[in-house]
């Protein structure tokens, strides 16, 4: 299949730099992160790289954050530790006494987690047998044998991320 050739809708109105700039790296997509994140940790993302200083740096009250892209606090929490763990977004509170910080978007480094070889996609396929051996931690396996759609999505996070 050929390209189409190159053709701008609306060349009269073209993007341009005035002020201050947000920039969200490709290799998000072509790296493989944004297929593996939830609409709340793009949603996140995309918050926090247009809040950004030329650091990646950005400091909202996450109440605002909440407010602002229409997530609960626990929704908000879940999608930001998970940017931590995937290696693109670190935080550090202002001080020890609260819960607002300092967050900085982090370079896309490496390819995204595969969460398929994590654990077996359809829980039913797992047996007691090889429930021992499977890549699922112990405290886990009891959902897979007994699967729920909680504990099985708890259990591929918690395997994935190597926590339990």
């Amino acid at each position: 299949m050929s390209k189409p050739n190159y053709r701008i809708p609306q060349p009269q109105r073209l993007r341009c730099i005035q002020g201050s700039f947000a920039w969200i790296d490709h290799r998000l997509i072509r790296n493989g992160y944004l297929a593996v994140m939830t609409h709340q940790e793009q949603s996140l993302y995309l918050f926090l790289a247009l809040a950004a200083d030329r650091n990646g740096v950005s400091f909202y009250r996450k109440e605002k954050i909440c407010d602002l892209l229409g997530l609960e606090l626990g929704e908000f929490e879940v999608a930001r530790d998970r940017l931590i763990q995937l290696g693109l977004l670190a935080f550090a509170p202002y001080n020890a006494i609260t819960v607002n910080g300092f967050y900085q978007l982090l370079s896309v480094q490496g390819q995204a987690p595969d969460f398929t070889k994590a654990i077996p996609l359809c829980a039913g396929n797992v047996t007691p047998a090889t429930a021992q051996s499977s890549v699922v931690p112990a405290r886990a396996q009891s959902s897979v044998l007994a699967p729920s759609p909680v504990a099985d999505l708890a259990a591929q996070l918690a395997n994935a991320f190597g926590t339990v």
